[in-house]
């Protein structure tokens, strides 16, 4: 009888801190993000795996250079052009997500030209927008503002900034950040 006791005191338990743990359950959750270095790409997985979510990657169809001084060649011309790169990214279902946690790294003060040809590409109205952002200490820039620009409708929250990949503090911070946006207890 104790072991049986026991046993339901214990499953009664699994399912109550499972229910604490994930605190957005009803809606549909994306997390999407454009990375170069992996930078950007580290901090959506380790959002991807404290919330239920979707994981996607911004990806252009003819992706910039992995030679970093071209790189940032092709990405200024692509700012002096205002040019939307074509994205072999397409989500079917955008319609379904309610909240898009979207990762991108902070060119030139503002968002990456790949990242503004995704958002053009979906009606973000009525949608929660949470940026976040990585950078080599050039903070948020201009980014959540040309976010709030670019999607109008959209309720674009607090941000969350990271310096390159992150210290150690890291998780802390990005746990406190979902707390803040009532993802997670």
């Amino acid at each position: 009888m104790k072991n049986r006791i026991f046993f339901l005191l214990a499953f009664f338990s699994l399912i109550f801190s499972l229910e604490q743990t994930y605190a957005q359950t009803e809606n549909r959750t994306l997390v999407v993000y454009f990375s170069e270095s992996g930078n950007t790409c580290g901090i959506a997985e380790r959002i991807h795996v404290l919330i239920p979510s979707d994981l996607v990657e911004i990806e252009m169809e003819h992706p910039y250079s992995d030679n970093y001084s071209t790189l940032l060649e092709q990405a200024e011309q692509d700012l002096l052009n205002n040019a939307r790169p074509p994205l072999r990214t397409h989500i079917e279902n955008m319609d379904e997500y309610d909240t898009i946690l979207l990762g991108y790294p902070n060119w030139y003060a503002i968002l990456p030209m790949p990242v503004y040809t995704f958002l053009e590409s979906y009606n973000f109205n009525g949608k929660r927008i949470i940026p976040f952002c990585s950078h080599g200490n050039g903070m948020m820039g201009e980014t959540v503002s040309n976010i709030c620009k670019t999607c109008p409708g959209a309720d674009v929250c607090e941000a969350l900034s990271v310096t390159y990949s992150g210290g150690g503090s890291l998780s802390d911070e990005i746990q406190a950040w979902l707390i803040r946006h009532n993802l997670i207890n």
